[in-house]
């Protein structure tokens, strides 16, 4: 029987309850409230004051969407323009750490207000998701932390994690003319990134990977701590060294070992195109045999690009380029080429002979005038639009897929492949050594490249179906079950791990792409030394899926949590207060 009386309604429901439920919806409001920029700041700043109690330091580095320089501090370190846009969704804040209590702070107080943190160190990930998030966040941008310190007797160098790598060859280079390291041959790449990925450049059939030489790092961890080898332990050391820094913490510095190089090493760069009776068909055919099996100390990248044809007017072609470095002279190699590698055509006429600065230099697509203080230009600002893709090939491609591919890349107009031979050293260290699992058994590495001028939403789309396109005419070709991937070269269309969730599942499927058999190691390690998945991104190293483990302890899961007991408690609440006037 539904009562006539409004006391006798009110009477089920004392207005001490009706007002404890007001409080609670008022509560669960304000706490799960988007948080503003402002409000941000002025939490962040205060923390971060408090930790290390020096206020004035503190304000200099800490960059509000307000302050009149954060868009020039956000900007200058976007390496791709995709990502430099006014709908590109920006950071509450750009912290830009001077000191290791600045990083340790930045930690402790991000978590603490339960915003993610986004580590930076060169802006050169494919993807940006070192600077872009759809969620509320925080850049930690490392680009202070640039000091070298080489110790030539030693045979060492420590490199902070914001150093570029044209200044770590420079530096080197400063102390000793006949030492050097095996990274990449972009000057611009940031340090921390680079390495925590894995690292290679054009030394690696004779020296590996980069991180197959660091002997010792600097990581601040989730709890603020800063440890080194020693004290991060076994597990967490081998981790940063290929898993991805971010996954584990913030990477300070690493120590690394040089490698010797010659007094004199020698370039070549030839091309050939298949509209111009040379056969570049054939050349690659050759490639395929000759560049993974050589003389180690050889390393010679092929370009293949569909370029408009010098003979035919209006039609299109593809151009083959081979660039090389060896780690010796110019007649050495061009005896070698002529026995081994034929289709390639090499006369000492083609080749350089420099010093190992100058290779790097040459590599870097600086003229033979340039000095080597050229690799200390940073190059700030001067981001073009690109899309990046990659495979490993384990069986060369016969004549008939080449051609195959050739019609598909003519067809689809731009993306092009850039082919890095393993073998040498990569064969001989084994897969688990570091969680960089591509070693022995991959011929090469496939890039795919694809770069444009213009912004607009549809050239990006274009240009990014492209390299979809042909990444998906490449599947008879490549490696499979998994499909691998190069982490350094992030893809997020191989698998993201959705915001706020810690899904097991959805890590795996980039995961074991990126790493192997070596990803379970990695997520293992991940849920020991960050069990609230913290330290994540888009593509990030989860945690082990159970009861007392997952998101809903991160910030964004309390958030998360709260957002859906708001919505209970509205509901809830609602239908409370609808029953007193009922």
């Amino acid at each position: 029987m539904v009562p006539t009386n409004p006391m006798e309604k009110s009477s089920l429901f004392p207005s001490g309850t009706f007002l404890f439920l007001l409080l609670v919806l008022l509560n669960v409001s304000a706490s799960v409230a988007a948080p503003t920029p402002e409000s941000v700041y002025t939490s962040f700043l205060e923390c971060l004051t408090n930790y290390t109690k020096a206020q004035d330091q503190v304000s200099n580095i800490v960059f509000a969407q307000t302050n009149a320089s954060f868009s020039s501090v956000l900007q200058a370190y976007i390496r791709n323009a995709r990502f430099n846009t006014t709908s590109t969704p920006k950071p509450l804040l750009v912290v830009t750490p001077s000191e290791d209590p600045h990083v340790q702070g930045a930690v402790i107080c991000a978590k603490s207000i339960g915003i993610q943190l986004k580590i930076r160190s060169g802006g050169h990930d494919y993807e940006g998701i070192s600077y872009v998030s759809d969620q509320p966040f925080i850049i930690l941008d490392m680009f202070h932390f640039r000091n070298i310190t080489v110790d030539v007797e030693n045979e060492v160098a420590v490199v902070q994690a914001g150093a570029t790598l044209g200044e770590v060859y420079y530096r080197i280079w400063e102390k000793s003319k006949v030492h050097g390291f095996p990274a990449g041959v972009c000057p611009t790449v940031g340090v921390g990134g680079h390495l925590s990925g894995g690292g290679y450049g054009n030394m690696l059939r004779k020296h590996g990977l980069s991180v197959d030489h660091v002997v010792d790092a600097k990581i601040v961890d989730v709890k603020g701590r800063i440890l080194d080898k020693e004290s991060m332990g076994e597990d967490l050391f081998w981790a940063i060294r290929g898993g991805g820094g971010a996954s584990f913490g913030v990477i300070l510095s690493y120590t690394v070992k040089l490698i010797p190089v010659p007094e004199v090493v020698t370039v070549f760069r030839i091309a050939k195109s298949l509209d111009q009776n040379e056969s570049a068909t054939e050349l690659v055919l050759q490639w395929q045999q000759v560049a993974p099996h050589t003389d180690h100390r050889l390393f010679m990248r092929l370009l293949l690009q569909p370029v408009s044809s010098k003979v035919v007017k209006g039609q299109r072609t593809i151009r083959a380029t081979v660039m090389a470095l060896f780690l010796g002279g110019a007649d050495e190699v061009v005896t070698l080429m002529g026995k081994e590698f034929p289709a390639l055509g090499l006369s000492k006429e083609n080749c350089t002979e420099l010093s190992w600065i100058d290779s790097v230099l040459w590599w870097s697509n600086f003229d033979n005038t340039t000095k080597p203080d050229a690799l200390l230009d940073r190059d700030l600002n001067s981001a073009s639009f690109l899309k990046r893709k990659s495979d490993y090939v384990q069986n060369p491609i016969s004549k008939k897929g080449l051609e195959g591919i050739w019609e598909k890349m003519i067809e689809l107009g731009k993306t092009g492949f850039v082919f890095n031979p393993y073998g040498g050293k990569m064969s001989e260290v084994s897969s688990d050594a570091t969680p960089f699992p591509h070693r022995a058994g991959n011929l090469f590495k496939i890039q795919y490249s694809v770069n444009w001028d213009d912004p607009g939403v549809e050239l990006e789309k274009n240009f990014t179906s492209q390299a979809k396109m042909l990444y998906s005419y490449m599947t008879p070709f490549v490696s499979s079950d998994p499909r691998s991937a190069f982490l350094n070269y992030r893809d997020l269309d191989i698998g993201t791990n959705s915001f706020g969730k810690n899904s097991y599942e959805e890590g795996a499927v980039y995961g074991v792409k990126y790493f192997n058999d070596n990803f379970k190691r990695l997520v293992k390690i991940k849920t020991e030394v960050d069990p609230e998945n913290f330290f994540r991104n888009e593509q990030s190293i989860p945690i082990h899926p159970g009861p007392d483990t997952g998101a809903i302890k991160s910030g964004a899961g309390k958030l998360l949590h709260l957002t859906l007991y708001w919505s209970v408690m509205v509901k809830v609440g609602w239908l409370f207060i609808l029953e007193l006037f009922i």
